[in-house]
């Protein structure tokens, strides 16, 4: 067993710059994870193999991006009984609308949830979540980092107060 604790899959190479997101924040919060490219239509024998022994390699949460028709979420779904997040990837034709549908319309009794077109960051983020809910360690530092978020958002007020909103537009601006 190697303790991968999330398994981070992309059908293409070109949705690395999407996925980077979750990655950064599962590594933010010293989640064990590795990344793969498999489609779940040019690689099926190996997504099959790597998805069916994914729990013997310690994976608890596997997050699953896929653009156009985006069926590598449900086919690992369907083959992995614990959490799979899919991240629909913005396409060309239908601004990733297409992706979303894809994977939030998963048929009674295989579930997968399902962020926002794009939101890896999101799904990192979730798969943190799902994590702390037996971590008390990981449930700490989740604390911790919406309690700076909301520290952020307060001095953002805080300076728009001071500073009026026609100077803290033209900051933004720059």
């Amino acid at each position: 067993m190697s303790n991968i604790t999330v398994s981070v899959l992309m059908g293409s190479d070109s949705d690395l710059p999407v996925m980077k997101d979750a990655l950064d924040i599962l590594n933010k919060f010293g989640v064990v994870n590795e990344v793969m490219v498999l489609s779940a239509h040019r690689t099926f024998e190996e997504t099959r193999e790597y998805t069916t022994s994914a729990i013997e390699r310690g994976t608890k949460v596997i997050i699953a991006g896929a653009g156009g028709s985006a069926h590598l979420p449900g086919v690992i779904a369907a083959m992995f009984p614990l959490p799979v997040i899919g991240v629909p990837i913005k396409s060309k034709s239908l601004e990733g609308l297409d992706s979303l549908l894809s994977i939030v319309q998963m048929p009674p009794g295989i579930p997968v949830a399902t962020v926002g077109i794009n939101s890896a960051k999101n799904a990192g983020l979730l798969a943190v979540q799902i994590l702390a809910t037996s971590d008390k360690e990981l449930s700490e530092k989740l604390n911790v980092f919406r309690l700076k978020q909301k520290e952020t958002v307060l001095e953002k007020t805080e300076k728009l107060k001071t500073m009026g909103m026609e100077k803290y537009l033209k900051i933004l601006k720059k």
